[in-house]
């Protein structure tokens, strides 16, 4: 009648415990002088993850192209509407090739580059909305999770970070003007540069509709639209800022799936901006007494002036 439904929260009376196996193989090896490189692989397999969903839709069907079909809108439970219900049926895998080169202090240079290119799987990122971010927080299927088998909310695939220091060679003890004394010596002795920068792509998200239109009866399930097969030209917009954010991606690579259908798209199947930032600092040391340093630090912050964007 006109009572309204009860919209139960549930966990599943089985739940597994959540599992994650890690394994990792790294070889190092001295290539010069105080230089090292390290090549190495890290991977895990997790299963027993916890997934959301509405476990009380509609029965569905199969059509003989594959889209998930409800012919009908009657709830598999009648007296109840929406459930937010948490089960285990999550599983993820994560596979990285790992490089890191390193040089320890030789001729003022300490130098350090990193890279990693890695690939994160998983059919479910987020228990919630409120943790969800830049992925679904529910499964678009919930007896189907295979279906929202994809990048992960942390998929970032090109990671890499370099940062050095460099004693400039001049005054006390060192290559150049190293018999300066007095004022003059102290003034040009000390100084040192610094720099950190990292580069890495950006991280997934999912094309979602803004409305549901598969007849589920679920206004929080984060349905996603089909590949439009007619569309060609450039995904992402390049260019000025104002350009990027006013249309990331171009909608016209998607179309709306037919009533009562569930869209063919894959979750987080588009990828975010990239990051980069590069900082730079100038360093003075200068000794007064045997136990008394006076140091001057300069620092410059994202030197190239870099805009980064969020997802959208």
């Amino acid at each position: 009648g006109a009572t309204a439904s009860v919209s139960p929260s549930t966990v599943a009376t089985d739940i597994g415990t959540p599992t994650l196996l890690a394994y990792s193989l790294k070889l190092e090896q001295q290539v010069a002088r105080a230089t090292t490189l390290t090549v190495g692989y890290t991977g895990s397999h997790s299963y027993h993850q916890i997934l959301s969903g509405d476990l009380n839709e509609p029965a569905f069907t199969t059509l003989t192209n594959g889209a998930i079909y409800y012919p009908t809108t009657a709830k598999a439970n009648p007296a109840l509407a929406n459930s937010t219900s948490w089960y285990s049926t999550g599983s993820g895998n994560y596979n990285a090739l790992i490089v890191d080169l390193r040089h320890d202090l030789t001729h003022g240079l300490r130098l350090r580059a990193n890279y990693t290119y890695s690939k994160n799987l998983d059919n479910g990122s987020a228990w919630n909305t409120s943790v969800s971010a830049n992925t679904p927080a529910f499964t678009e299927v919930p007896s189907l999770p295979s279906l929202d088998y994809g990048p992960a909310a942390t998929d970032v695939r090109n990671a890499a970070a370099f940062n050095a220091s460099y004693d400039l060679p001049f005054g006390d003890g060192k290559a150049f003007l190293g018999g300066v004394r007095g004022v003059s010596g102290r003034l040009i002795s000390g100084w040192s540069l610094s720099t950190i920068a990292t580069l890495q792509s950006g991280f997934p998200f999912s094309p979602q509709l803004g409305y549901n239109p598969t007849g589920s009866g679920d206004s929080r399930n984060p349905v996603r639209p089909n590949v439009n097969p007619g569309f060609s030209g450039k995904l992402y917009a390049s260019g000025s800022t104002a350009v990027r954010v006013a249309q990331y991606f171009n909608p016209a690579a998607f179309s709306a799936p037919a009533y009562g259908t569930v869209g063919n798209v894959g979750r987080d199947t588009l990828v975010g901006p990239g990051y980069s930032d590069w900082d730079l600092s100038l360093l003075k040391a200068t000794k007064l007494t045997e136990s008394t340093r006076v140091q001057f630090r300069a620092e410059f912050f994202n030197i190239f002036h870099d805009t980064n964007l969020q997802v959208p």
